[in-house]
C-alpha cells in the first residue's frame, strides 16, 4: 500500500483579476499548505474502486465517479497502463469548504498512482492533465507555497514565507464555489504580489491586510454564518489577520504563537458543537 497525504490549501489572498471568454474568471492568488490533511491510500486490484474513511466520510460517496476516480481513469488513460487500483480516502478534512479538500485529494491520488503504476510523465504532462482534473489541482500536485495566476495553472514561487501558528474554523456548511463566483460583482483587482520575504508573521499578516479575498462578500450574501466566523477568529488574542479562504466557508485566522491558536480554537467552539475547528501551522 502507498499512501500520501492531502494537505489543506489556503488562498492567503485571492484577487480575481478578470473573466476570460469561456467563462472562466482569472485570478490571482498567493497559496501555501497547512499540516492538516486527508489521506490517500492505493494498493493493487483488477479495477479502481474507491472506499472513504475518516471523520467527514458520510459526507462523500464511496464511489469512482468523483475528483478522485476522474484523476484515476485520466492518468490511466495517459500512462496506457491496464492496471486498477483500490483507493482509500482517509477524510480528515470538510467537504467543500474552500480549502482544496477535494483538488488536494485528487493531487494525492494522482502522486500515489504514479508510484504505484510506475509512470513516467514529466512534471508539466503531470500539471496539464491535473489542470484538466480541476483548477487547484495543479498547485495542489506542486504541494508547496506558490503565487497562482490564470484559472489556476500558472505557478510561480513567492519569496520564503515564515512559518506560522494557524487556526481554521468551519461552521458546518458547505458552499458553491461555482454560486459564489456567480454572486460576485464589482470591479475586478489588481494582482497583488511581493518580492521580499517577510521577516516574520507579524510582518506576514500586515502583508496580507493589504490584500484581500474577492469572494468574500458573495460568501457571506449566501452564507451569513461565514460572517460570524470571521468575527468569532478575528476577536481572539493573538490573532493577527482573519480570512476567508477560497470560496468558504472555512476560515483561517494567522497567529504567532501556537499556545494563542489552540487557545482560540477551544474558544471559539466552545458550545458550537457544529463548528469544526483545529489548530494547526502554516507552512514556511
Amino acid at each position: 500500500m502507498i499512501s500520501v497525504p492531502a494537505p489543506a490549501k489556503l488562498n492567503l489572498y485571492l484577487h480575481i483579476t478578470g473573466k476570460r471568454e469561456d467563462g472562466y474568471h482569472t485570478l490571482d492568488s498567493l497559496v501555501n499548505f497547512t499540516a492538516l490533511h486527508d489521506i490517500v491510500s492505493v494498493e493493487p486490484a483488477n479495477g479502481l474502486t474507491l472506499q472513504v474513511t475518516g471523520p467527514f466520510a458520510a459526507e462523500l460517496p464511496s464511489t469512482s465517479d468523483n475528483i478522485i476516480g476522474t484523476a484515476a481513469k485520466r492518468l490511466r488513460a495517459l500512462s496506457g497502463t491496464g492496471a486498477g487500483a483500490a483507493i482509500t480516502l482517509d477524510k480528515r478534512l470538510p467537504v467543500a469548504s474552500g480549502i482544496g479538500g477535494g483538488s488536494a485529494d485528487a493531487a494525492a491520488t494522482i502522486t500515489a498512482l504514479c508510484r504505484l503504476w510506475r509512470v513516467k510523465s514529466s512534471a508539466d504532462t503531470l500539471a496539464g492533465l491535473a489542470l484538466g482534473v480541476g483548477a487547484d489541482v495543479p498547485v495542489c500536485l506542486a504541494g508547496r507555497a506558490a503565487f497562482m495566476g490564470g484559472i489556476g495553472e500558472e505557478l510561480t514561487s513567492p519569496p520564503l514565507l515564515p512559518k506560522a501558528a494557524l487556526v481554521l474554523v468551519n461552521p458546518g456548511i458547505t458552499v458553491s464555489t461555482s454560486e459564489v463566483f456567480k454572486a460576485r460583482n464589482g470591479p475586478f483587482s489588481a494582482p497583488a504580489r511581493f518580492v521580499d520575504a517577510p521577516a516574520d508573521v507579524a510582518t506576514f499578516a500586515a502583508l496580507l491586510a493589504e490584500r484581500g479575498n474577492d469572494l468574500t462578500a458573495a460568501a457571506i450574501a449566501i452564507a451569513p454564518l461565514i460572517g460570524d466566523v470571521l468575527a468569532a477568529v478575528e476577536s481572539q488574542p493573538g490573532c493577527l489577520l482573519a480570512r476567508m479562504s477560497g470560496s468558504g466557508a472555512t476560515c483561517f485566522g494567522l497567529f504567532e504563537k501556537g499556545a494563542d491558536a489552540a487557545a482560540a480554537v477551544k474558544a471559539i467552539t466552545s458550545g458550537r458543537t457544529e463548528w469544526w475547528g483545529a489548530a494547526t501551522v502554516l507552512a514556511g
